[in-house]
């Protein structure tokens, strides 16, 4: 009797995995496609979208929030200096208390350099209730005013930028009617950790907010990826953004909402010629980059963390454990139904591989992967309850309703 309800536990969690499996295929958006991208012209491609005339090219300001960025700076803000931007365009990058010389550094190479005109600032510390990244990309917004510019681009200090990118970005903006153009910056794939994690990331975002239902109208699913973020300078400040959004440890998907929910139209894709020069060469560093918002991305709720966890399990760690323990036990059912669950999966994964460029025997992994985000999201709970969740940079952010809200 004991062995007869372990199989049929075994068959009907693999059942029920592979019926998840198919649903996510068929009706999450088609999230695991990676053809979302802005328009790029190539040898008997239809051209991008039509470019202002000369002259008719809008004002940009480009924010760049930066703490203790000296390591990845000179490869990427050279990037945003060089940028090949027919309009009027400057740059801001905002020094968030850095204490590695990440102000002056920036200083040097705009002498060394040249390019678009950059002003490097500093806000001082944030006040209760903001976000260090926040507070700096307020004060960025708060000097771009003062130029009148159409839209504001806010990046990373660790995103490198193609010369056309800025030029991209506007022309898809304006030919889409778009108040925000987001993209997903291509990530560091060069360590084995990175190999296995990396794309692994982007999946499970994509799987979360699926990239075609961001861009429709109508559509409550709202996300953004704030290494890469065009905004209309108006949209920011109908949508109070970033006073709105202080207090956000995940900061681009507040953004998103808050213009979404204001109305705005936005579009979300993945990113050729955006990518992030930040390495991170171990577990642990991955680990950290991870484990630090996760728990905030499930609103600290108890009930939420238990229901990840177990749909986790459910989706990613059930098909591995059921085809082998079919083929142990005998259970030809629980094999059939674990393996095909696998394959899907594994299919699903292929698109996101392929864009990283990366071999395709890692997409049978995707199991152990996400046993790794499991692990990373449970850690990332237990640091919240000890009092060192959320944290970055030598700072700690508390839960949003521990702060008290100004007026």
């Amino acid at each position: 009797m004991g062995q007869t309800a372990r199989v049929s536990v075994i068959v009907w969690s693999a059942v029920v995995s592979l019926a998840a499996w198919l649903w996510l295929l068929l009706a999450q958006g088609f999230f695991w496609r990676t053809d979302v991208r802005l328009p790029r012209a190539a040898a008997g491609d239809p051209p991008p979208p039509a470019e202002p005339d000369a002259g008719e090219w809008p004002a940009v300001c480009v924010v760049v929030p930066a703490r203790d960025e000296a390591s990845v700076l000179p490869r990427s803000l050279p990037t945003l200096l060089a940028q090949d931007y027919p309009g009027r365009a400057e740059v801001f990058l905002i020094d968030d208390g850095s204490t590695d010389g990440t102000g002056d550094l920036a200083r040097e190479l705009a002498r060394a350099g040249g390019g678009l005109p950059l002003t490097v600032a500093s806000p001082g510390e944030p006040p209760a209730g903001w976000t260090g990244k926040l507070w700096a990309v307020r004060h960025g917004i708060g000097l771009a005013r003062g130029r009148a510019p159409e839209y504001l681009l806010l990046t990373d200090a660790d995103i490198a930028h193609a010369p056309d990118s800025l030029r991209r970005l506007v022309a898809s903006a304006r030919a889409g009617g778009f108040d925000l153009v987001s993209q997903m910056a291509r990530l560091r794939v060069e360590s084995a950790w990175e190999r296995l994690v990396v794309p692994a990331f982007v999946y499970f975002f994509a799987q979360l907010y699926p990239f075609r239902r961001i861009g429709r109208r109508g559509s409550r699913t709202a996300a953004a990826a704030g290494g890469c973020v065009l905004l209309r300078a108006d949209t920011a400040e109908r949508a109070r953004v970033p006073d709105a959004i202080r207090q956000a440890v995940i900061d681009d998907v507040a953004l998103a909402r808050a213009v979404k929910g204001g109305g705005g139209h936005i579009w979300l894709g993945l990113a050729e010629g955006v990518d992030s020069v930040r390495p991170y060469p171990r577990l642990h560093d991955l680990w950290r980059m991870v484990s630090r918002s996760a728990y905030a991305q499930l609103r600290h709720s108890p009930l939420l963390l238990l229901g990840t966890v177990a749909g986790l399990v459910l989706v990613y760690l059930v098909p591995p454990v059921a085809l082998v323990a079919g083929l142990a036990g005998g259970s030809a059912a629980g094999a059939l139904a674990g393996g095909l669950a696998w394959l899907v999966m594994t299919g699903t994964y292929v698109p996101m591989l392929r864009y990283y460029r990366l071999p395709l025997w890692l997409a049978p992994l995707l199991p152990l992967t996400a046993f790794l985000y499991l692990l990373m999201t449970v850690d990332s709970a237990v640091q919240h309850y000890r009092g060192r969740g959320a944290a970055w940079k030598g700072r700690t952010y508390a839960r949003p309703d521990a702060v008290p809200d100004e007026g």
